[in-house]
């Protein structure tokens, strides 16, 4: 994984899993190359529906001016919800992970003229079919598929 950013993002990833909860890991970075915000989808630690990772990573950012220069990674495509923060925030460039396992609102991201960017990582894509696989359950509550 050459991108700073999306490294950053795999860290935060790990740090979930480690916690117990879903492996997503989320990260912004300044036109400089510096890593200004990190974070990992924290709804199973902190009980919180809407804390995933790339909005996280957007609150740990604080109140900023500077939102149309950054760069959002995440290692997974963004949900309809994460995207749509990016998109009010104007964030212009996406770094994206993986969207093998999970196909976000990528196109409300481009519509609104965002460069997103797919990387097709084969460690976040191992990570993800690994999990999903392990905690079907946990997963499916995370993107709010009904219990059948």
């Amino acid at each position: 994984m050459a991108h700073p950013a999306l490294e950053a993002a795999y860290e935060e990833a790990l740090a979930g899993l480690r916690e117990g909860g879903i492996p997503i890991g989320s990260s912004l970075m300044a036109p400089d190359g510096s890593i200004v915000a990190r974070g990992h989808n924290l709804r199973v630690q902190t009980g919180d529906p809407t804390a995933h990772a790339e909005t996280v990573c957007i609150r740990n950012a604080g109140r900023r001016r500077d939102w149309h220069t950054l760069t959002l990674a995440s290692t997974l495509s963004p949900c309809a919800m994460c995207s749509g923060t990016a998109v009010l925030h104007r964030i212009p460039r996406v770094i994206i992970g993986e969207n093998q396992t999970f196909q976000g609102r990528e196109d409300w991201l481009r519509a609104s003229g965002a460069e997103v960017t797919v990387v097709q990582d084969p460690r976040c894509i191992e990570l993800m079919r690994r999990f999903i696989a392990d905690r079907p359950e946990l997963w499916d509550e995370d993107i709010g598929t009904p219990p059948e």
